[in-house]
């Protein structure tokens, strides 16, 4: 049985969605977070040094970052919405599979930093939403062409930007200027496994 630590408020809120599409059991461990500070709390490091959710147990086997989770749960269920069998929607699987965290989250994260800082924080954040303007424009020209980030069915890729898409929805600029990415939210948001995954996960400020 998959063991998923799981923070409120989190990226493993897509882990849970993607235990569902795989249809793989599991048993959650729940954390909240600090009230004051937001971040995890002090437990998670008795899983794994970085004390960072996600974080899964299977068969003693710890892993930690959600992109290593994403591949480890792909491996685990024989490939299911794992790389498309052709070769340009492969390429295009590991892209985006990478580019959600290695390039999109960091500036809405950075922009997030800011917005906490009294008065030069707004000062700041307007000179880092046209870097995310760059990456929203990018998504939405993607996702014009094809109706998944891979290609013609969803995979592992669109679970893994979900959070910064969902993330740019709540803080980042996405609104309907951008009607295929808004469309592409849509239709993940109502996917029985997403919603399923929801209700199990509890609080998640960006669904």
């Amino acid at each position: 049985m998959i063991i998923v630590h799981h923070l409120e408020n989190s990226r493993s809120q897509r882990i849970l969605w993607m235990l569902e599409e795989l249809g793989l059991p599991y048993e959650i461990k729940r954390y909240e977070r600090n009230k004051a500070t937001m971040l995890a709390p002090p437990e998670l490091k008795k899983v794994h040094p970085l004390g960072k959710s996600p974080v899964i147990e299977d068969d003693g086997q710890v892993v930690a970052e959600t992109g290593a989770i994403v591949e480890y749960l792909v491996d685990k269920a024989d490939g299911k919405l794992g790389a498309p069998a052709n070769r340009a929607d492969a390429l295009r699987y590991r892209f985006w599979l990478h580019y959600a965290e290695g390039s999109m989250m960091p500036p809405l994260l950075l922009k997030l930093v800011l917005a906490r800082i009294p008065i030069l924080g707004k000062a700041a954040t307007k000179k880092i939403q046209p870097m995310i303007d760059v990456h929203l424009d990018y998504v939405e020209s993607e996702l014009s062409q094809r109706p998944w980030f891979a290609g013609a069915e969803m995979t592992a890729a669109d679970i893994m930007m979900s959070f910064p898409l969902e993330a740019a929805r709540s803080r980042g600029g996405l609104n309907e200027s951008r009607p295929a990415t808004i469309a592409w939210l849509a239709k993940i948001h109502a996917r029985p496994a997403y919603q399923a995954g929801l209700k199990k996960g509890g609080p998640y400020a960006y669904a």
